[in-house]
């Protein structure tokens, strides 16, 4: 089951294409059943060999800025044709748009469910207003100290309401 940080990663990368302008992102939640070594493919096309590169050397960069991760292995980046990063709970291919067409590997993984980056980012977006709502040990003993706190500031003033309407 892939985690929320995983989940976070995969979504990363797949902005880390669009804004290297790689064509055609699919993000594929894999069976676990199916395919136990990995949770997502990430599979992204390029138009030429320099393009594919950029966009795996973007990947690596924000990966590495924003969750201090690197792909356990990296393969094919120098000719650029098929870039494999290997980040073990997903795995990310940058084709060219003619070698992804030969290679089909969407067609591969038949039992994977395709997951639209919108839905991806409406996913976490639900489970961290989720994990915020809950309330921990933490905060329930902070608001029930401020409660206490807020009744004795309550019982001090009209204490001090009576004592000055008796001396009046």
């Amino acid at each position: 089951m892939a985690t929320m940080n995983t989940r976070r990663m995969v979504l990363a990368a797949a902005e880390a294409c669009e804004d290297k302008k790689a064509e055609d992102t699919r993000i594929l939640e894999l069976d676990p059943v199916d395919a136990g070594f990995t949770d997502f493919f990430l599979i992204s096309s390029g138009s030429n060999e320099r393009q594919t590169q950029a966009i795996a050397d973007e990947i690596e960069a924000r990966l590495k800025r924003d969750f201090q991760t690197y792909p356990n292995s990296v393969e094919g980046r120098r000719r650029g044709e098929w870039v494999l990063m290997d980040y073990v709970d997903f795995v990310v291919h940058i084709f060219l748009t003619e070698k992804r067409a030969y290679y089909d590997i969407e067609r591969l993984r038949k039992s994977a469910r395709s997951v639209d980056l919108a839905q991806l980012k409406a996913m976490l977006v639900e489970k961290t207003v989720v994990a915020r709502s809950k309330p921990t040990k933490k905060t329930v003993s902070k608001k029930a100290a401020v409660g206490k706190t807020a009744i004795k500031k309550t019982a001090a003033k009209k204490k001090i309401a009576k004592a000055v309407k008796g001396a009046g």
